[in-house]
């Protein structure tokens, strides 16, 4: 007994040395701060033309000022979250809602959720494809049921009877994606190809998230996205599984990811973050460099996360050569990146 006492101290002992970083040492609140993402990969400079650059920003922006404005005028974390993620929905450059890829079966099917960092509530929905903005459909789900996650028709009904947009799946039909389907179709290895985006003749993960950071100090989370092109028999990867796609927990952070779904969902990508934090006293960025820089390339996956904690802290940390971000604190000062070496 006393053994397993003096291994449990040590333990405890180990912990407490770590080192804590920047991690302010009173409760201060950071600034009302909103992080994005649209998805990591090879994303090369020579790829992508300067007009679809440009594009690719604006979007971006968009999506910054659009949460930015709900915190702005005293909105909640959860508004922000949403109010970003469903301007990306909306925008065919991005692979969530209107933009989302094909599965092997010619259709288009959406994933998403959310969580509140301030009582770990959590909603989520999969495989969905007649609901206009499947992060609206996680959100009332955590917020209108009893459930934390609603799969296929099922959650169709139930985002219909909250009253929520349903469209006609041709509404998600994108031409350039449909055509990058046919493609796929034809070859055998469809491991690699699956990968591949037309939008940048490269390979891209094409999931969009948010985390912000409201004035009372809540932080939310939430990933939305349209998978992995040409994906079989019901695949669903990480962005709709809470603590690998999406978490939040405003004693540590809030995390959206964007990578290969299957090595995140292994590793727990999300949660492992906030667990870096909470449990050995890391830092954000050490946290999120220990997990996407050593643990999942370790097992032979990539991508990249965004997090943030109540102290303003951000991190948008990628072990690709490009994810889309970006940034904003106030008004008018949002910043946009893309490539490995923009800071």
């Amino acid at each position: 007994m006393r053994a397993r006492v003096s291994f449990f101290l040590l333990l405890a002992c180990a912990a407490c040395n770590q080192p804590t970083s920047k991690l302010p040492s009173d409760d201060a609140v950071g600034p009302i701060t909103l992080v994005i993402h649209g998805g990591a990969g090879s994303i090369k400079r020579e790829n992508i033309t300067p007009e679809r650059e440009a594009a690719y920003r604006a979007g971006l922006n968009r999506a910054l000022d659009s949460g930015y404005a709900v915190l702005e005028r005293g909105g909640k974390s959860l508004d922000a979250v949403i109010a970003a993620i469903k301007v990306m929905e909306d925008n065919p450059l991005f692979n969530a809602g209107k933009g989302a890829v094909f599965t092997n079966e010619g259709k288009n099917e959406l994933d998403a959720s959310i969580m509140d960092g301030s009582n770990l509530m959590a909603g989520a929905v999969a495989g969905v494809t007649t609901i206009k903005n499947p992060i609206t459909a996680a959100h009332a789900v955590m917020t209108k049921s009893d459930h934390v996650m609603l799969i296929g028709a099922g959650a169709e009904k139930f985002a219909a009877e909250q009253g929520l947009e349903i469209v006609d799946p041709s509404y998600f039909f994108d031409s350039l994606r449909y055509k990058q389907w046919q493609k796929i179709q034809q070859k055998e290895a469809v491991k690699e190809a699956a990968l591949f985006d037309p939008y940048t003749k490269d390979r891209k993960f094409g999931t969009v998230g948010a985390v912000a950071l409201d004035q009372y100090g809540n932080i939310a989370a939430g990933t939305s996205t349209g998978g992995m092109t040409n994906k079989k028999y019901g695949r669903v990867g990480d962005a709709p599984i809470i603590g690998a796609g999406t978490y939040a927990d405003n004693t540590t952070c809030g995390v959206s990811a964007t990578g290969w779904g299957e090595y995140f969902i292994r590793l727990a990508v999300a949660h492992d973050v906030s667990s870096l934090m909470g449990y050995v006293n890391l830092s954000l960025q050490q946290a999120a460099d220990s997990v996407i820089m050593k643990k999942v390339p370790r097992l032979g996956g990539d991508g990249g996360i965004i997090a943030l904690d109540r102290h303003g802290n951000i991190s948008m940390t990628f072990n690709t050569t490009g994810m889309y971000r970006g940034y904003i604190t106030k008004k008018g000062d949002g910043k946009t990146f893309i490539y490995q070496d923009e800071k």
